[in-house]
């Protein structure tokens, strides 16, 4: 199997006439998996480790959204019309079920895909992200350009901020994702341009002030995972408060970790993802 770091872009045009970039890196599997990637990521924002474990036993399949990256047209304007380009560029492959991996932001267009399609996600690992008009969502605007105005002043990557805990522990892991997603040499994803990063956070913040969705009739199983501290979007009450809305769920809490709690701890994640998955 090749690795992610060597794994090639395809691209896909749908029957909307809309071009997504997307890497796809697979066991075979009958029910494919469809990663959705946090605020401003693109094909380079996930863990080679993650997504080579998950490949093992299942295939993955993960886009660029519309306006990022490679892939063609301007960002949406709000999460639920991410959720539907998502939805039409799932069709496009021709798929009929798939399960889903929303990583932060992905994890609200993971929950808005489940919302406005429940019958084509069989399984959904929802990560580093809360419930729709959760508690501090609507901070991630302040959040992130603070954190971003930090590093550029100190010259590290404002996911070093971000993502992590400021422990010596969390400051070495931060080190150690940065180099494993930096890892790939050739074919490097484009970066997000600046007004699709306004527009995706205008989108964040509306998602902030709507309310819950009611996921209360569906027997979907979901794991949540997340770090213990996650600044981005708050451990508690948001990770728990997720959990809670589905009534097939499990909650994984990870020591000593940050947003990226899932990547920190990538080989207990992989573990538990696979069994899961499985």
């Amino acid at each position: 199997m090749t690795a992610y770091i060597d794994t090639p872009t395809k691209t896909l045009v749908t029957p909307e006439n809309k071009t997504f970039a997307y890497r796809e890196i697979s066991t075979p599997a009958t029910v494919p998996v469809i990663g959705l990637i946090h605020l401003s990521g693109n094909l380079d924002n996930w863990d080679p480790t993650v997504v080579d474990g998950l490949a093992q036993e299942h295939q993955l399949i993960l886009p660029d959204y519309q306006g990022v990256g490679g892939s063609g047209g301007k960002a949406a304007l709000t999460i639920q019309g991410m959720a539907q380009e998502i939805r039409e560029f799932i069709h496009a492959l021709g798929l009929k079920q798939v399960d889903l991996f929303g990583f932060s932001m992905g994890g609200f267009v993971a929950q808005e895909v489940i919302n406005q399609e429940p019958t084509l996600i069989r399984r959904a690992l929802l990560t580093g992200t809360g419930p729709r008009g959760g508690q501090g969502i609507g901070d991630v605007t302040k959040i992130s350009d603070r954190s971003l105005a930090k590093a550029i002043f100190t010259f590290k990557d404002v996911k070093t901020c971000l993502f992590f805990t400021r422990t010596a522990n969390g400051k070495q892991q931060a080190a150690k994702f940065l180099k494993r997603i930096k890892a790939r040499q050739t074919g490097r994803d484009r970066s997000i341009g600046w007004s699709a990063y306004r527009t995706q956070l205008k989108a964040i913040n509306k998602w902030s002030t709507e309310s819950a969705i009611d996921f209360s009739q569906l027997d979907l199983p979901v794991l949540v995972a997340n770090g213990d501290h996650d600044a981005m979007v708050p451990t508690k009450p948001n990770s728990y408060n997720l959990a809670k809305a589905f009534k097939n769920s499990e909650l994984v809490i990870y020591p000593d970790a940050g947003h990226a709690g899932v990547f920190q701890f990538n080989e207990e994640f992989v573990k538990k993802a696979n069994d899961f998955l499985r």
